[in-house]
């Protein structure tokens, strides 16, 4: 049995709206009743949230402009006002701008579109003096049995098997429940983060999503997709698979930790040969370092 197996259905009725809750007091984490974005950890959810706020803004004009011709259509041509009603058929002019102007907007709505869709593909439109040469690679597996698989290619050969952390061994107060796991993804910050994503050969269709990264990409067996993100501040974060892939889907959490460039390299060199004592490393920092951002 897995280690999500060992959950009914009863965990995931009762964590599923409690997760967001369960994780540390912070003004970066999930607020009960939060209807924004999470708080943006990288480029791209930053210019996310620029393209968001900005099509609120487009939007609400837009509901705004439809309601005052409601309203002055109810009141200029109700029919006590006009007993006699009119038998206009068209107006040209009216027809023309009703056209023309959704096009123009749709089009403006395009451009910011576009450019943020290959922003997600090119770390150049997003990072300044981006260099290709400082990417460092991250391969990410979703397994058949419900847990990911974090390799460092250029580390050594790191490979980390992150499973959901049972809640027996589970800090209530730093750890949400359904969140954390036994082995984060550590990544360090202000580095650009090339994830290749795949899964099991034989396996089934998972999907490595951190909403506050941005970043959501299916693992497909038999298929290499790849997606970047860059940390801009240290702390933990969390994702979940985003995928419907059977039983214990509930199961497969997403953590990921971010610290400085000197402690990733203090805890990879340290990982090569006991992780274990890898992760005591990153336990000893300071516990205000940690911004805590749980997924949806």
């Amino acid at each position: 049995m897995t280690k999500g197996g060992r959950y009914g259905m009863g965990a995931i009725l009762a964590g599923a709206g409690m997760a967001a809750l369960a994780a540390p007091a912070s003004a970066s984490q999930p607020q009960p009743w939060e209807i924004n974005l999470q708080p943006a950890a990288t480029p791209i959810m930053e210019m996310i949230h620029r393209f968001n706020d900005g099509l609120l803004v487009l939007v609400t004009l837009i509901v705004l402009f439809v309601l005052a011709l409601l309203v002055y259509c109810m009141i200029r041509f109700n029919a006590k006002r006009n007993p006699v009603p009119s038998k206009t058929t068209h107006n040209t002019m009216i027809e023309v701008v009703w056209t023309i102007l959704p096009i123009i907007i749709l089009v403006g709505i395009a451009v910011p579109s576009f450019s943020l869709l290959f922003a997600e593909h090119d770390p150049a439109r997003a990072v300044a003096n981006y260099d290709p040469s400082k990417t460092m690679t991250i391969k990410v597996t979703g397994r058949a049995a419900w847990f990911w698989t974090y390799d460092y290619p250029d580390n050594g050969d790191i490979s980390i098997d992150s499973y959901l952390l049972d809640d027996a061994k589970r800090d209530p107060k730093t750890q949400p429940r359904l969140l954390a796991v036994d082995s984060p993804l550590v990544v360090p910050t202000g580095t650009v983060i090339r994830a290749q994503i795949t899964a099991d050969p034989e396996g089934i269709i998972h999907s490595f999503a951190v909403p506050s990264f941005g970043i959501k990409m299916d693992a497909i067996p038999g298929r290499l997709n790849e997606t970047w993100f860059l940390v801009e501040r240290e702390g933990t974060y969390y994702g979940q698979c985003s995928e419907l892939c059977g039983r214990n889907h509930a199961f497969m959490p997403i953590e990921v930790r971010a610290v400085s460039p000197e402690k990733f390299k203090a805890w990879a060199e340290a990982a090569k040969t006991d992780l274990d004592g890898a992760y005591k490393l990153l336990a000893d920092a300071p516990a205000d370092e940690a911004v805590k951002v749980a997924g949806n």
